[in-house]
């Protein structure tokens, strides 16, 4: 395949074939090599496809091979001419990362770790099932699908802050009556709920500050203790994606059959169907907002349970990563309405943009990217870039290098944990084999990810964070 470097961290597919626009993949040399392990490179190539696509579509530092697009993919369509694609938003709809900060310090902490891992296993339901932190029949499961996390502050579940410091204040234009019956049966009982798979609740300290002023903004410093969230919408979302494929697949059989690859498959925005399912999709995306605000409840309530003086805890920022948003982006010197496919991919605005909270628009959008359990996470602030190259976004996480089976091949979960504790990164999970999966070296390196997006300008260092406690599914 033909590979062509535009500039430093910037590499092209020519348009050509069933190619409506170019392909890009941003990474460095060591990631590039990486990503060519799988059939990202492909993805990203069949990708730029879609009817539709403005500019290019484009693949992030963390790239690898997903559903019918990469992880770490991200496709803007013209909303009047475009697509819409389950496969650009993935199963896990509206899976995102959300970061608490607390005014506990790493010694507040320190020899009382494995306390607070049992006391946050034991509350915070995960893995398969489980059951939610918070009860929610029939008639709450629908509110909660039209109004996301307005439901959980009308209900007593979360605070003002926690609203205003959410992507889209945690509430997209969702029907309820669009997400199938089955897909809401298996929501039913899981309002706060982690889930498993690379999902977790994680206690961290802050390492390094690399920007004062943002770091001051965001309210961080170092040594700070703050807990990262990540968690979705739960088998909902799941069954939502899987039932909207199942109906696209039926309903525009010529499509399957010119598409390079039958997971691509879309629906033109303006029929019925696509409308449908962006309705059932914001939906769900809601009900992951309450999912994660839930989780957020739970976390207080366990802190609050270990110290006796209360422990304040306010929401620095939530992010999704697996979504698609209707957003206003300048293309060629006009300024569009497009459909931005994101999957895992975090949106990352710049300053100013009005999409930023009020709170934070001098100084751009909190992003959150998690690293591996065993290595670091961190904080970016959107960067100027974003918009020229990337359509506001930047990379989610670190990106796996590794399948779960090859995973479970080469690590054992007992030794891996044994390990990480012997770095003071206490680990509680369901199972040994939960912890193989996930081990470390599963993951690509995140330091180099962020350096990638750092040098590229569309998210920029704020600060890094280090692992402590890490709760799995």
């Amino acid at each position: 395949m033909e590979l062509n470097k535009i500039s430093e961290n910037i590499y092209e597919i020519p348009q050509e074939g069933q190619m409506n626009k170019p392909a890009r993949v941003y990474a460095n040399e060591e990631l590039l090599n990486e990503i060519r392990q799988d059939d990202t490179l492909e993805q990203i190539k069949n990708v730029a496809t879609l009817p539709g696509l403005e500019k290019y579509s484009i693949v992030m530092p963390d790239g690898h091979q997903g559903y019918g697009f990469p992880i770490g993919g991200v496709a803007a369509v013209n909303k009047e001419n475009g697509v819409i694609s389950p496969g650009g938003i993935g199963y896990d709809i509206n899976c995102g990362i959300r970061v608490l900060k607390t005014d506990l310090s790493y010694e507040d902490i320190k020899g009382r770790e494995q306390q607070l891992a049992n006391i946050l296993y034991s509350k915070i339901p995960c893995g398969l099932g489980r059951g939610g932190y918070i009860d929610t029949d029939r008639e709450d499961l629908e509110e909660i699908l039209e109004k996301g996390a307005e439901w959980m502050l009308e209900n007593g579940h979360a605070k003002e802050s926690d609203i205003r410091r959410c992507e889209e204040e945690g509430r997209l234009p969702g029907n309820p009556d669009k997400v199938p019956e089955d897909a809401k049966k298996r929501g039913l009982n899981q309002v706060g709920s982690l889930g498993s798979g690379n999902h977790f609740l994680e206690i961290q300290r802050v390492g390094e500050i690399y920007n004062e002023q943002k770091a001051e903004a965001y309210g961080l410093e170092e040594d700070q203790v703050v807990i990262m969230i990540h968690s979705g919408s739960r088998g909902l979302g799941h069954q939502t994606c899987t039932n909207y494929l199942r109906k696209f697949e039926k309903e525009y059989p010529e499509i399957v059959e010119e598409i390079p690859d039958k997971e691509l498959i879309y629906a033109p925005m303006q029929d019925e169907l696509a409308q449908d399912y962006k309705e059932a999709m914001y939906a769900a995306a809601n009900y992951a907002w309450a999912n994660r605000q839930a989780i957020t409840q739970g976390v207080r309530e366990c802190l609050d349970t270990i110290y006796d003086d209360g422990v304040e805890t306010e929401l620095l920022y939530d992010v999704c990563h697996n979504i698609a948003k209707e957003e206003t982006h300048e293309v060629d010197g006009e300024e569009k309405e497009l459909l931005v496919h994101r999957k895992g991919a975090t949106r990352a605005m710049p300053a100013g943009r009005p999409e930023v909270p009020e709170v934070y628009r001098d100084v751009g959008q909190p992003v959150l990217i998690p690293g591996s359990m065993g290595t670091a996470s961190y904080v970016l602030s959107g960067g100027e870039k974003s918009l020229e190259i990337s359509f506001g976004s930047t990379a989610h996480g670190a990106g796996r290098l590794m399948s779960r089976t090859q995973a479970k091949q080469d690590y054992w979960g007992e030794d891996v944990q044994a390990e990480l504790k012997r770095d003071q990164i206490f680990v509680k999970a369901a199972s040994g084999s939960t912890i193989a999966e996930e081990a470390p070296g599963v993951y690509k390196d995140i330091d180099e990810v962020i350096k990638v997006s750092d040098e590229l300008g569309i998210g920029n260092k704020v600060a890094k964070m280090r692992p402590v406690v890490n709760i799995k599914g």
